[in-house]
């Protein structure tokens, strides 16, 4: 394989694959003169020069003429007199010798190496620009093309071919794809393992919810509303804390938009994921009782040593403020930066009822604590429940819960 082909081949290659003209020129020239050091140990003495587009390649060795005798005759750029009157007549001591290396000369096996080499700095330059594209777009929405459905991940492509994946952790729970879907998502992290570049997607993440709302509301992606906070349970439940610098806009009905028109958009692209929009506030009280709506909360009680909040409901307002699954209080809890107990308010008239703590030498003080931390602190309102409800929203075992129901049945039965 004469030079020619050799740079042509390797020229169409790199454009095929969108390598600019300078870092094609770099690749060549770092290529060849590895050539040069492995046959000569240096090439601090030779110029290459290299024209893509005609596929000429020129490599000239340089040393200096000295005496026969010299003691520098053997240095790496020098030559003899003798050897460099053959090859021209009329070199002269103190003179510098021009001596073309034509590729032939490194060997068939060394050209063949070179091009093996060529085309792996341009599949290693392809992975490069890979991972610096999707390093600067992490966080940003992207949408992609399902090809491949795994257990623990989607495989996707984007418009270039490049494979993304979607691992199992970072969907939805109720994300169904088929094959040749197309699906939007943030660009999560991008790693380098083994020399090649990992992109990884989220649909769980709240970045991706905060980026759906820029897509969906003017006000926010032009910096006239801000999203403070969001905490969000995928699929499932979000709250997302908004404020607006502006007193003429109202930051959430403009997330919200003309009859839910805005946050229907989202809530489709979530799954249907129920997502509350409240005001942020510097006021905690205030913004607590924000959090937990749809209850309404009839006091509370802050304790910034423990970070705890303490809030009294009336017992209709209790599961609303819990929540189905007991998302509402968990995502409050996150979005306000306390940990939030429920207390149930005792109806004064109720001298039936009993309250928990009444009963800590039979069941452990731990347990009491756990069912007060879901709003449950009488005995009336555990009993309320069934055993699938209260095992269910506290985590406990169901023998635990069975002896609980056991030791309050028995109060009311004397």
């Amino acid at each position: 394989m004469d030079a020619k082909i050799l740079i042509e081949s390797f020229a169409e290659f790199a454009r095929s694959k969108n390598v600019d003209r300078p870092t094609m020129i770099r690749i060549l020239e770092d290529v060849f003169r590895a050539m040069i050091r492995k046959k000569f140990e240096t090439d601090e003495n030779f110029d290459v020069t290299i024209n893509a587009d005609k596929g000429d390649l020129e490599i000239f060795r340089i040393r200096e003429i000295v005496d026969d005798n010299s003691e520098d005759i053997w240095d790496f750029d020098k030559i003899s007199f003798t050897e460099a009157r053959k090859i021209e007549p009329d070199f002269e001591i103190g003179e510098e010798v021009y001596e073309k290396i034509e590729l032939e000369e490194f060997g068939r096996r060394a050209v063949q190496m070179a091009r093996q080499t060529l085309i792996q700095r341009i599949k290693d330059l392809e992975k490069d620009i890979l991972y610096n594209k999707y390093e600067e777009q992490v966080g940003e929405i992207i949408s992609a093309e399902v090809y491949q459905i795994l257990g623990r991940e989607i495989l996707m492509i984007d418009g270039e071919g490049n494979e993304l994946i979607l691992p199992k952790g970072e969907q939805i729970s109720k994300d169904r794809f088929r094959k040749g879907d197309t699906v939007k998502a943030i660009v999560h992290r991008v790693d380098m393992i083994n020399g090649n570049p990992k992109i990884i997607l989220s649909r769980t993440s709240p970045v991706f919810l905060e980026r759906l709302f820029e897509n969906e509301v003017p006000e926010v992606y032009d910096g006239l509303i801000t999203i403070v906070k969001i905490v969000r349970e995928p699929g499932e439940r979000a709250k997302v804390a908004v404020e607006s610098y502006d007193d003429r806009i109202d930051p959430v009905g403009a997330c919200v938009g003309m009859k839910g028109s805005r946050i229907h958009a989202v809530v489709r692209e979530l799954q249907n994921e129920n997502i509350d929009v409240i005001n942020f506030t510097e006021n905690l009280d205030l913004y607590v009782t924000r959090a937990l709506s749809p209850a309404k909360v009839s006091s509370i009680t802050v304790d910034q040593d423990r970070k705890r909040i303490s809030v009294f409901l009336k017992p209709d307002q209790v599961s609303l403020a819990i929540g189905k699954g007991g998302f509402n209080i968990k995502l409050a809890s996150r979005l306000v930066g306390y940990e939030i107990d429920v207390f149930r308010e005792l109806n004064e008239y109720d001298d039936e009822d009993v309250d928990l703590n009444e009963f800590v030498d039979e069941i452990d003080a731990w347990i009491i604590e756990e069912l007060k931390k879901t709003g449950l602190d009488t005995a009336k309102s555990v009993l309320a429940l069934t055993k699938e409800d209260l095992t269910r929203r506290t985590e406990l075992e169901e023998e635990t819960v069975d002896e609980i129901f056991r030791i309050l049945r028995q109060e009311f039965e004397q």
